[in-house]
Order: C-alpha cells, then sequence, then structure tokens
C-alpha cells in the first residue's frame, strides 16, 4: 500500500460565474473549494469515501478577483479514529505576476465513512517537524473550544 498523502493543493481560474454582486468573488464559492480541497485531502489520507462534519474558523482576509489564479492548500494536522483536521488556505494572484496573497483559512474535518455511512477507522498521523507539533497542538486546542462553542449553540436548535 501507498504511503498516505498528507497534503494537495487544488488549483484553478477564477471564473465571471463565481462572482457577486459586488464584482468579487463570493463567499460561496470560495467555501465551495476549500470543501473540495478538504475532501481530496482527506481521501488522500484515509484511502477511503470522506463527508464533511465541521468547517469553522474561516477568515475571509481579502476578496479574489474574476481571471485570478487560485490556490486552495489543504494540509492534515490531526487524526482521531475515523476524522481527520484539515488546515486550509486560499490564496490568489494575478496568473500574469504569480505574487500570490492569501485571501482566506480555516479549519475543516472530514470523516472517513463507509458505504452505508459509518465511520471507518483511519491512518493516524504523527507530527514530527515543530511547525507540525504547534499545528497538532493548536488542533486539540480548538477540539475543546469547538465543544464550548457547541454547547452554546444548543441554545438555537432547542
Amino acid at each position: 500500500m501507498n504511503k498516505p498523502q498528507r497534503d494537495i493543493t487544488l488549483r484553478f481560474l477564477a471564473e465571471p460565474q463565481d462572482v457577486n454582486f459586488g464584482g468579487k468573488v463570493h463567499g460561496g464559492a470560495v467555501m465551495k473549494w476549500i470543501d473540495l480541497a478538504a475532501y481530496a485531502c482527506s481521501a488522500g489520507w484515509s484511502g477511503r469515501y470522506c463527508v464533511t462534519a465541521y468547517a469553522g474558523g474561516i477568515r475571509f482576509v481579502a476578496p479574489i478577483h474574476v481571471g485570478s489564479l487560485v490556490e486552495v492548500a489543504a494540509k492534515v494536522i490531526y487524526t482521531g479514529n475515523s476524522s481527520m483536521h484539515i488546515a486550509l488556505e486560499v490564496n490568489a494572484c494575478d496568473p500574469k505576476s504569480l505574487n500570490r496573497r492569501l485571501t482566506t483559512h480555516c479549519i475543516v474535518i472530514m470523516v472517513a465513512v463507509d458505504q452505508n455511512g459509518q465511520s471507518e477507522q483511519i491512518p493516524k498521523w504523527i507530527p514530527e517537524s515543530p511547525e507540525d507539533i504547534k499545528q497538532h497542538e493548536s488542533a486539540k486546542r480548538l477540539m475543546e473550544m469547538r465543544k464550548l462553542i457547541g454547547e452554546e449553540m444548543q441554545i438555537f436548535v432547542e
């Protein structure tokens, strides 16, 4: 079996159908690209079909213009039994200059599932570099924060 793929970068051009009424790429298009990259990354790591369980902390830092070359970089920063925390970064640039700038970043949690939608065991990722360890620890702190946010959000679903 091949070694799991920990990261992936998707690249494409922002097209006119991706633009909102303000003339910039709309957030929904960016979120779709993030979800696609998170799926590709998690499937590459787990070797399984994966579904999105959580997307959070999405920060829209700068607008993306139509015609921009967009790069969505995704990498595994934490694994559970069946879940993978994927850090994503979206950069864009004019394809003629290639001066990339950060436009969006977030965390997405993907879960590997079987044909019946039941979670499946995945390979464990073990951080090695100082940067990997820092991101892994950050993912664990974010899990604790999400628990608190989830408890607070219950008021809206009861």
